[in-house]
């Protein structure tokens, strides 16, 4: 699976778990509400930048972010 695919199937379960919608996260993370969409459908590349506001956003580390999510 492509790696794109797995960090936003990841962003999306924490997002979920989390109860916030796209729109929600997108605001949180000062990002747009179609990059978050299209970063959690695996379409677009994400930088590390850009997942640290997300995981922030997510209140969650990096190393959680990472270590619980399926990246092997």
């Amino acid at each position: 699976m492509d790696v794109r695919v797995k960090i936003g199937q990841r962003i999306k379960h924490l997002r979920e778990l989390s109860s916030m919608s796209q729109k929600d996260l997108a605001y949180s993370a000062d990002l747009d509400r179609s990059y978050i969409a299209s970063v959690e459908n695996g379409s677009r590349n994400i930088s590390i930048v850009n997942i640290e506001k997300i995981a922030i956003a997510l209140n969650v580390t990096l190393k959680v972010f990472f270590t619980d999510g399926n990246f092997n």
